[in-house]
């Protein structure tokens, strides 16, 4: 009995302290991006091709973008010029790898609120970050490609269509990857 209880003793101890030996070995990358983003969009007639803008987010990794500002070039019809004529929204969903490497997707929809028009725009987002495994970083030469809706067609019948669109951030000029 005795050695039964040694035993067991032994187990417990060799189990405590297996418990305190772990090591956090995180490789979680967390990429965050602030600022300004430019959209170009291609495709689209009349007042449907006239829908390029600037917008102004932020995000880190994954989840809703807090959106502070949204300005038309070119507005046109479909959407109306005071300042509070839009609500956007979007969310993000990306990573990065242990490289710096970073790809996922980004999906953002502005409507009107003086119409019914609604520009939806889904895309695949790069870049690069700073980040290390454990850290924190920032997202550089981002990128997003892909393809957007306009429908609603209130305030004028050519309120509607689709095409591509190439956003980048800042204010480079970038091509799509």
């Amino acid at each position: 009995m005795k050695k039964l209880a040694i035993l067991i003793v032994m187990a417990l101890e060799i189990a405590v302290c297996g418990c305190g030996a772990s090591k956090n070995t995180s490789t979680e990358v967390n990429t965050s991006t602030s600022g300004n983003w430019e959209a170009q969009l291609t495709g689209g007639t009349a007042q449907a091709s006239l829908l390029n803008f600037t917008i102004n987010f932020s995000v880190t990794n994954s989840g809703p973008l807090d959106i502070t500002n949204l300005s038309f070039f070119n507005q046109g019809a479909c959407f109306g010029t005071t300042i509070n004529d839009t609500k956007e929204t979007g969310t993000a969903n990306f990573s990065t790898a242990s490289n710096g490497t970073v790809n996922g997707t980004l999906d953002l929809t502005v409507n009107s609120t003086s119409s019914s028009n609604s520009l939806a725009l889904t895309g695949t987002l790069t870049g690069n970050s700073s980040a290390t495994a454990g850290t924190a970083g920032t997202l550089s030469n981002g990128v997003v490609v892909g393809t957007w809706t306009l429908s609603g067609g209130a305030g004028d019948p050519s309120c509607t269509g689709s095409g591509t669109f190439l956003m980048c951030q800042g204010n480079n000029t970038c091509t799509a990857p």
